[in-house]
C-alpha cells in the first residue's frame, strides 16, 4: 500500500507498491557556475577606416517553473537565442547561448527566437529588441520528479536499476518513451502532465556472470507532475537473491559442472546458468529449478520471499527425470 500526499490539496490516494509525496516548495537546485556566451560577430572588416560598432541592447532572461511561481529557476537552464529570420536553407542562425540561470545578453536591434531548455522541458518565445533593454521571464510549465527505489527498507543503488519514463495514451501506458535511462534519487525536470514509470531491478551479482541482467522484478507507477512542484515517488521492489545447488543430500557439497534453468510454474524460462552454486535475483513468488549434471536431469520447486536471500538445494534422486521432461516441468 502506498500514499499520495499533497500539502496544497490535502488529498490521499493509494496505489500498489508506490508512495508519492507532493512537496509544496518549487523544484529549484543550486546555481551552477555561469557560462558566458560570445556575442554575435559582425561582418569581416574591410580595408580603410574602422566602422563604428552597432549599438547593442541588453536582453535579460529568467525562467520560472510555473506562471504564478515567484521564485526563478536557479540552475540547470540552457538558453539559446536565434535570429528570427530564416537563412536560405531554412535554419535559424544561433547568435547567443548561455547556461546561466539569468543571463544578460548584448544583442543588436531585431527580432529573435529565444529557447529555454530545462531537463526535458522546453519553451520557445519570440522577442523583439527595438532601441532599448528588454527583460523576459519565461514560464516553463514544468515540475520535478524524484524516484526512490527500495528493496525492503534499503534504498537500491542507481546502478542496480533500469528506469524508463513514458507519456501514456488512452489504452497504452507505454505509448511514447521520453527517457530510457532515468536515474533514481535525482531530480528529473518534466513538462507538466501525466507519466508512466517502469522500474526494473538489475542483477549485478555473481549470477550476472560478469555483466548485468534484467530481473523479473518490475514495478510500475502512474504519476502526475504539476507545474512548479516536486514529486517524490517511492517504488518498492519485492525480490531476493537465490543461490542454486545440486547436492546429494541436504546440506551437502554443491556439485560442479552443473547447468541450471529457472522457470515459472507455467514453464517460462527466466534464466539459465552454469556452475556449482550460481546465484540470481528473483521477484517474490514460486519457481521451478532444473539441474543437469553428467547427462542426467533433476528438478525441484522453491519459493522466494522478499529480502530473504537463501540457498535452493536440488537433491539427486535415485530416479532422475528424463530429458523429455525438461521443457514441461510438472
Amino acid at each position: 500500500m502506498s500514499k499520495v500526499r499533497s500539502g496544497a490539496l490535502g488529498g490521499v490516494a493509494t496505489a500498489a507498491f508506490l508512495s508519492a509525496a507532493v512537496v509544496s516548495a518549487p523544484a529549484h537546485a543550486q546555481q551552477q557556475a555561469p557560462h558566458h556566451p560570445r556575442p554575435p560577430h559582425g561582418a569581416t572588416e574591410s580595408a580603410g577606416p574602422p566602422q563604428p560598432a552597432a549599438k547593442l541592447s541588453m536582453l535579460r532572461l529568467s525562467a520560472t517553473l510555473a506562471a504564478n511561481d515567484p521564485q526563478p529557476v536557479r540552475s540547470g537552464l540552457v538558453w539559446r537565442v536565434f535570429e528570427e529570420r530564416a537563412q536560405p536553407d531554412g535554419s535559424h542562425k544561433l547568435v547567443a547561448q548561455s547556461e546561466e540561470a539569468a543571463p544578460t545578453l548584448p544583442l543588436p536591434d531585431g527580432a529573435y527566437i529565444v529557447h529555454a531548455a530545462y531537463g526535458l522541458a522546453g519553451v520557445t518565445r519570440r522577442v523583439a529588441i527595438e532601441g532599448g533593454n528588454v527583460s523576459e521571464r519565461i514560464a516553463l510549465n514544468a515540475g520535478g520528479l524524484r524516484l526512490i527505489d527500495k528493496l525492503g527498507d534499503a534504498q537500491i543503488p542507481a546502478q542496480r536499476l533500469s528506469i524508463s519514463i513514458y507519456v501514456p495514451e488512452r489504452g497504452n501506458s507505454e505509448a511514447k518513451l521520453i527517457l530510457a535511462n532515468a536515474k533514481s534519487d535525482e531530480m528529473i525536470c518534466l513538462p507538466e502532465g501525466a507519466y508512466h514509470v517502469v522500474s526494473k531491478l538489475l542483477d549485478t551479482g555473481q549470477g550476472a556472470q560478469g555483466g548485468t541482467n534484467d530481473t523479473n522484478s518490475v514495478v510500475t507507477a502512474d504519476l502526475k507532475v504539476p507545474a512548479g512542484k516536486l514529486i517524490e515517488a517511492t517504488l518498492r521492489h519485492r525480490a531476493a537473491t537465490m543461490t542454486l545447488k545440486l547436492v546429494k543430500q541436504p546440506g551437502g557439497e554443491a556439485l560442479a559442472n552443473t547447468s541450471f534453468s529457472v522457470l515459472t510454474p507455467g514453464g517460462d524460462v527466466i534464466r539459465e546458468m552454469i556452475g556449482a552454486f550460481p546465484s540470481l535475483v528473483l521477484a517474490e513468488g514460486e519457481y521451478v529449478a532444473i539441474a543437469r549434471h553428467e547427462g542426467k536431469t533433476y528438478q525441484g520447486t522453491f519459493r522466494v520471499q522478499s529480502t530473504k536471500d537463501a540457498d535452493v538445494e536440488i537433491l539427486i534422486r535415485d530416479q532422475p527425470h528424463n530429458h523429455a521432461d525438461e521443457e514441461h516441468p510438472q
